[in-house]
């Protein structure tokens, strides 16, 4: 497994992570897939407070008795911020909360779930419209005092809202986490439709790619594999841009002998800015297949097939 680094930090970790999302509230299952990203290579741990409201942290601490010694050779992050409907009484809807308490309540419920002391990193998972940046600060200088945050990032925010965090916390923002895909791809799409109206109007986040990269921001891409649309999980009644770009795929993984997973990866491991894909599958094989991504390069031209595809048309 190549490595790299997280931001401009002294972090070195793994080119894939592995997102805990989807881990079976089994721990047998779990551990199984958590092992076989270990033995892959993969040191990133991605959580968040909500996956299966808690169950996941919880179920994923079961690797310390399984793995003596583990803690200090990965990295563990998770995120915070998302409220669901009906916490904490039934007339509270679906939000997201960024105040000082709640990101101090939920690293403090992280940590209890996941066993250990610490979190490597904390993001705040989606924007909060009610954000006071003096507050988030308030509660990062906390979480950092106390060693129970070692850096800090954002999830699902665009350049702008990076910025006005930034304007108030101390601690440099070293990660967005953002969804990107060749189907999924609207980061990208501004850097070659910026004048042509249609799609403009589709871009969302102008600029946020290119203001992390240039900010040493490291970019974790979520929802990288498409629920595994492009590499054999074809969904029922597909339209013709998901078909095409779903054959691309199988072409090239022929062509150069990998699995489909690792061309999907791939293609986001061949961008400039040093993205950092977060693979979410639990299947053992399946995360084998996409770990192959980190020996293989597509050709410029192969990148840009791929990325036509999944655009559903081609560039201006």
């Amino acid at each position: 497994m190549k490595t790299m680094h997280i931001g401009k930090t002294p972090l070195v970790v793994s080119r894939l992570a592995f997102g805990c999302m989807r881990l079976s509230d089994n721990r047998r299952e779990a551990l199984a897939s958590i092992q076989t990203a270990l033995e892959a290579g993969i040191t990133f741990f991605d959580h968040a407070d909500i996956y299966g409201n808690g169950s996941k942290e919880d179920v994923f601490s079961a690797i310390w008795e399984a793995v003596p010694g583990l803690r200090d050779k990965i990295i563990l992050q998770s995120k915070c911020g998302i409220r669901r409907r009906g916490d904490p009484d039934p007339t509270a809807p679906t939000r997201y909360d960024f105040s000082y308490d709640h990101i101090v309540r939920s690293v403090e419920g992280s940590l209890r779930r996941l066993k250990t002391d610490y979190l490597d990193i904390l993001l705040l998972h989606r924007p909060d419209v009610l954000m006071e940046p003096a507050e988030v600060a308030r509660a990062f200088d906390a979480l950092h005092a106390a060693g129970k945050v070692r850096y800090f990032g954002v999830s699902n925010h665009t350049a702008a809202q990076i910025q006005l965090l930034a304007s108030c916390v101390r601690q440099q923002l070293v990660i967005n986490q953002l969804l990107l895909n060749p189907l999924d791809s609207e980061l990208l799409e501004v850097g070659v439709s910026l004048t042509r109206r249609p799609l403009l109007h589709r871009v969302r986040g102008d600029g946020t790619l290119e203001y992390c990269w240039m900010n040493g921001i490291t970019i974790q891409a979520w929802g990288p594999l498409v629920g595994g649309a492009l590499s054999g999980n074809l969904p029922a009644g597909a339209d013709s841009r998901i078909v095409e770009a779903a054959q691309v795929v199988a072409e090239l993984a022929a062509a150069k002998g990998v699995s489909r997973e690792a061309i999907v990866v791939g293609w986001l491991l061949r961008h400039p800015a040093g993205i950092q894909p977060v693979i979410g599958t639990t299947n053992p094989a399946r995360i084998r297949a996409a770990c192959q991504a980190v020996d293989i390069e597509l050709s410029r031209e192969e990148w840009y097939r791929l990325f036509v595809a999944g655009r559903g048309g081609e560039l201006p």
